[in-house]
């Protein structure tokens, strides 16, 4: 049967008690996405016929979340076991359809072990995920009698002998639509938690003279699962340690490997140096030849060759182009396009706006749903006024303006080219020509005035 005749099933509906949140176990994150994205992604690499979920009665949490792929969405509404979960996915398949069980709560299975475990399905009843480990806590162990499968024990259903195993279950499987069924509906909820186990399958497999094979993961971390906070914990210290050896491997310079965190995806150029404490989100793209200061966050941000970003930059949903100089502390928010050579410094905030080559604001400045051309310098303490309570108004300026210092631009405003705005002006009308801008303000003086006694008290 071919591999895109598969079907899989994700089990995402266990209730997560012990993550003590009010959020589906599932749907906290790891490495930037929820830990049900990473099995999502996973499954979609195999290019599956279907993608089924099946999920706890926390509908608006499950619903909310956006995919790429179209998945059919099932609901356990009650914790009756995962044989149960899988009978609800499965119930509308009439086909002879491969069937592939994972799990919401095991990120780190490889597209690998899939593959090897469609590739023994073709020669088996049932295929099995399993490995050896020296701590089986926790895990379903493999019965075995003269080396052939017989069945499965869950660990609270486990004698003293049995719980000495050390091979254990995963989870993960692989068989056919049409025995599933037919498993399934023989099983029972006789054991300690009154569930019905999927795993009772595999003795029911075994009477019927079935072939059940099994295949190791590349790795232990694959099987890892999620139950609460500090295991999140230790997988995310697992990811990060991961990206970090490949961004290293692949010419990246990390000052402090230690203090870097990546979550999301990064494209890089060569020439790439990090310093420490920098945190990246979502989709990063960077060129050549770019410095990042420490403590800078960046997320889902394309960042050009030849740029410096300045210690303690926070850039979000941005395009930065070539040869830039941003920061330090300076703050790029959604929507931000910089054209090349372009200086934003200390303390700056853009919001929506575009800026032309070779543009400077280098103080104490905030700039929002602009047009700023090329060649303009905004000085420090400058700001555009795009908001009267209820709307948003565009500035526009010209090319080769001169902004200066403490100067007010009360949108919606457009300067022309040429222009320059004297300190501490206050512009409520277009400016149309090339000119010196300014209001008159008398500088008065009050002679033989002193302070207050006062002021000079400690």
């Amino acid at each position: 049967m071919s591999k895109k005749n598969t079907i899989v099933i994700i089990l995402a509906a266990g209730r997560g008690t012990r993550m003590k949140s009010n959020y589906p176990k599932v749907l906290h994150f790891l490495g930037g996405q929820t830990i049900l994205e990473h099995v999502i992604q996973t499954a979609q690499s195999i290019q599956p016929k279907k993608i089924i979920i099946v999920y706890n009665n926390k509908k608006k949490f499950f619903l909310s979340q956006k995919y790429n792929i179209t998945i059919e969405w099932i609901i356990q509404k009650k914790p009756k076991g995962t044989g149960h979960a899988i009978l609800l996915a499965i119930k509308k398949i009439l086909n002879n359809e491969n069937i592939l069980v994972l799990y919401g709560d095991m990120p780190f299975i490889s597209t690998q072990s899939i593959k090897k475990l469609q590739y023994s399905q073709k020669t088996s009843t049932i295929s099995l995920l399993t490995m050896k480990v020296q701590n089986p806590n926790g895990y379903g162990r493999i019965i075995r009698k003269k080396e052939k499968i017989i069945g499965i024990i869950e660990e609270k259903d486990a004698n003293f002998i049995q719980k000495k195993i050390k091979e254990i279950y995963s989870g993960v499987f692989i068989t056919n639509n049409l025995d599933l069924k037919r498993w399934l509906g023989k099983i029972n909820n006789k054991n300690k938690q009154k569930e019905f186990y999927a795993t009772d399958i595999i003795s029911l497999a075994h009477l019927e003279g079935g072939i059940i094979k099994t295949v190791k993961p590349l790795n232990n971390q694959e099987i890892l699962g999620i139950n609460n906070k500090l295991q999140l914990s230790f997988l995310e210290d697992i990811l990060q340690k991961k990206q970090i050896n490949i961004l290293l491997l692949s010419g990246v310079t990390l000052k402090d490997p230690s203090h870097f965190i990546l979550r999301g995806t990064l494209k890089h150029g060569k020439n790439i140096e990090i310093d420490t404490g920098v945190i990246l989100e979502k989709n990063v793209i960077l060129g050549d030849n770019i410095t990042i200061g420490a403590g800078c966050i960046i997320r889902n941000s394309i960042i050009d060759s030849q740029t410096d970003i300045k210690a303690y930059t926070i850039i979000e949903n941005a395009k930065i182009g070539k040869n830039c100089i941003i920061g330090p502390f300076s703050h790029l928010r959604s929507n931000t396009l910089l054209d090349k050579d372009v200086q934003i410094g200390n303390f700056v905030e853009i919001k929506s706006s575009i800026i032309k080559t070779k543009s400077k604001a280098k103080h104490l400045s905030y700039i929002g749903d602009s047009e700023i051309g090329s060649k303009v310098n905004i000085g420090a303490g400058s700001i555009t006024c795009n908001y009267d309570g209820a709307n948003k108004f565009k500035t526009i300026i010209g090319n080769n303006v001169l902004v200066g210092s403490n100067t007010e631009l009360i949108a919606p405003i457009k300067i022309a080219n040429n222009t320059t705005i004297a300190a501490g002006t206050t512009l409520t009308k277009d400016v149309n020509t090339s000119c010196l801008v300014y209001n008159e303000k008398k500088q008065k003086y009050k002679k033989n005035w002193m302070r207050p006694s006062k002021f000079y008290q400690k």
